[in-house]
């Protein structure tokens, strides 16, 4: 091979120089978040307005005393969603499945990790990569080097919506953001979220930072099925105790519009809400996720990409929605819509009712009170068919006398959810009298054969007529049938003729 020209030696040298230097440059200097941020996912600085969302022109008005009535067109939410909590079932929803960016309802998650997987004993301390969030952030606020007791961290967040508080929370439970982010992807997915990525644990605006309505409600059923994360999403005031660097102080949340009575002017408090958390970036909208709960049946909603006060009209909305489809009734309830009747024997002739017994229900003693929740439809078709929902034994005969109260059975309910079975006495509604004259029932019969001590019953004419009766009677027919059988056979034995000779007669 020939040797490179003189001119060619310099230009690779050249080159060679320029792409050392690029690689410096990306390592450290302006060209360093160029690289890194696809791999971090740094937040982007919003560029774009907040357009308020309008009503189709031509939408029918919604009318508050049928909420049952209640359609797509009449929310301002972008994307909607409601469950029934306990079972998940959706209720109502409007492009549940469309990807939207959830602001600060994120901390739902956030908040619920921390529960899970921190000490709520521990103190912890905030830090600089903490505290570094963009000036027009949401806040506790916290300052560097503030220690404060990691359960008190967690509801200061929530109630405040502080981001600063999410990133302490996530640095607490996994080290850094970006751990938490991965932590937080692995959650949703277990909680059958299949719509959802999060990069960061505040919902800080991330082209890469979504999720879905029908993702968010998923996750908040399993938040608001922890006891501690209820008692925290109610809360719209918090006393914050003593640290080391400031006085005990009361916070209150930033938008109690739903929960607080006392807000003077507050035409949007709900009295059957009990969370749970709000959230505004100009390309998410307002969005709020909300739980109610009103005579046994508990609800959670979504509303993305709304109004300021759409968020407070939409949820209502769909919680009366969900509270005219849904009812809630114990067993003993549902019981006594259809309750069980047997037909008695041995009855006195005097009953009006000719034996027919209606059974009440009780509690035993000790069992647990539970609820089932269905729609109108499905409850008055398991109060129909009772015997297809519950199983019912019965422990004693319906033969007379039967005094009221008296237990004549049990009915088993077995919950949905596949708790433990729930038991409950049938007793007699009323009393029945024996009829004088009703002949003993069986167990009449065996209970006085097991007292007898002699093992054959005393000599009674009686008994040996009962004894005798059937022998008797099959003697009687076996002479009335040998009789029929002679007269028959004379009476052929007469009609045959006598051979005769017609030449001699």
């Amino acid at each position: 091979m020939g040797k490179t020209p003189e001119w060619g030696r310099r230009l690779a040298g050249r080159l060679s120089a320029f792409l050392l230097l690029a690689v410096l440059l990306a390592a450290s200097g302006p060209f360093q978040t160029l690289f890194v941020s696809s791999v971090l996912a740094e937040p982007f600085v919003e560029d774009v307005q907040f357009i308020p969302p309008k009503l189709p022109s031509d939408v029918d008005p919604y009318e508050p005393a049928h909420p049952e009535d209640l359609q797509e067109e009449q929310l301002y939410a972008k994307a909607a969603i409601l469950i029934e909590a306990k079972s998940g079932e959706v209720i109502f929803e409007k492009n549940a499945d469309e990807r939207m960016y959830p602001a600060s309802t994120t901390k739902i998650l956030t908040v619920l990790l921390g529960l899970m997987m921190g000490d709520l004993t521990a103190q912890v301390t905030m830090t600089d990569t903490a505290a570094d969030i963009p000036d027009d952030s949401s806040t506790i606020p916290l300052d560097v080097g503030e220690t404060i007791n990691f359960k008190d961290l967690l509801f200061v967040t929530l109630m405040r919506s502080g981001n600063d508080g999410a990133n302490l929370i996530a640095e607490t439970i996994s080290g850094n953001i970006n751990d938490f982010a991965i932590l937080m992807n692995q959650a949703a997915a277990m909680y059958g979220c299949t719509g959802t990525n999060f990069t960061n644990p505040s919902g800080l605006f991330n082209n890469d930072h979504y999720t879905t309505a029908r993702d968010m409600a998923k996750i908040a059923q399993a938040a608001m099925a922890n006891e501690t994360f209820r008692e925290m999403a109610k809360v719209y005031t918090y006393s914050l105790p003593r640290s080391n660097l400031h006085r005990s102080r009361v916070l209150v949340s930033q938008s109690p519009d739903f929960l607080n009575p006392n807000l003077e002017g507050n035409e949007f408090y709900y009295p059957y809400a009990i969370g749970v958390k709000t959230g505004y970036l100009n390309r998410a909208g307002y969005c709020y996720v909300g739980a109610a709960e009103k005579d046994g049946v508990e609800l959670i909603s979504v509303v993305f990409y709304t109004t300021k006060s759409g968020r407070w009209t939409d949820t209502k909305m769909l919680m009366e929605y969900g509270f005219s489809e849904f009812v809630s009734m114990t067993p003993v309830e549902l019981y006594n819509k259809n309750p069980v009747v047997v037909e008695t024997s041995g009855f006195s002739m005097e009953d009006e009712d000719l034996g027919r017994l209606p059974l009440e229900i009780r509690p035993t003693e000790g069992a647990r009170q539970i609820h089932i929740v269905a729609t109108r439809t499905e409850m008055e078709a398991m109060a129909r068919n009772l015997k297809q929902t519950v199983l019912i034994e019965y422990t004693r005969s319906f033969n007379a006398p039967i005094t009221q109260g008296e237990v004549m059975g049990k009915m088993i309910y077995y919950p949905a959810d596949g708790g433990s079975p729930v038991e409950y006495e049938l007793l007699a509604s009323r009393s029945i009298a024996r009829r004088l004259n009703a002949p003993k029932t069986l167990e009449e019969i065996e209970a006085e054969v097991y007292a007898d001590p002699n093992p054959f019953p005393p000599f009674s004419w009686e008994l040996l007529f009962v004894a005798l009766s059937p022998f008797a009677g099959l003697f009687i027919v076996i002479r009335l049938l040998l009789r029929l059988f002679r007269r028959t056979g004379r009476h052929r034995k007469g009609r045959v003729p006598k051979p005769g000779n017609r030449y001699f007669r």
